[in-house]
């Protein structure tokens, strides 16, 4: 029943802290995208790709005792960071295996800052478009991100890496 409550847990645990939410939310539907199993629905959303449902499973997780939520004020916005609590290291073992890649997936993200990580989401999320026209979606709504061609070019060489150690 709380499986997929226990794979957030492991992926958090496994990331040793995430910093962030849109990060947070970015490196879980990058996960998902690399055929990973996460159940999370997502949409297309002001930051990119966002799922209410890891909102709400966070947020019950925290409430549960078994993630921490450090919250920094960091003047114009407050910056959130999780981290497993010893509470959710014990119910981590109610978890199944992790799929053998997805620590070196989650360690390759988590270096990466989430503006990176909101363009190569939402690339991913039109994946199913032609390169090019994958490219115009993104600069359209992401405009006021004022994305590259270096960035789109690195993001797309993380996508076939991420590609290379995934789940086939």
């Amino acid at each position: 029943m709380l499986q997929e409550h226990a794979k957030i847990v492991q992926f958090i645990s496994m990331a040793n802290e995430v910093t962030g939410r849109k990060k947070l939310q970015k490196m879980i539907y990058i996960a998902k995208k690399m055929n990973f199993p996460f159940a999370e629905k997502y949409e297309l959303h002001m930051y990119g790709p966002y799922s209410e449902e890891l909102t709400l499973r966070i947020e019950e997780l925290r409430e549960m005792g078994f993630l921490s939520e450090q919250c920094t004020d960091k003047g114009s916005y407050v910056q959130y960071s999780y981290q497993v609590t010893e509470e959710g290291e014990g119910f981590l073992e109610t978890a199944d295996a992790p799929p053998e890649m997805l620590s070196s997936c989650i360690a390759r993200m988590n270096v990466k800052s989430s503006r990176f990580l909101e363009l190569v989401s939402t690339l991913l999320y039109f994946d199913h478009l032609e390169k090019d026209e994958q490219i115009a979606k993104v600069l359209i709504v992401k405009n006021k991100l004022n994305f590259t061609a270096e960035e789109v070019t690195s993001a797309f060489e993380f996508i076939s890496e991420m590609q290379a150690n995934s789940v086939q």
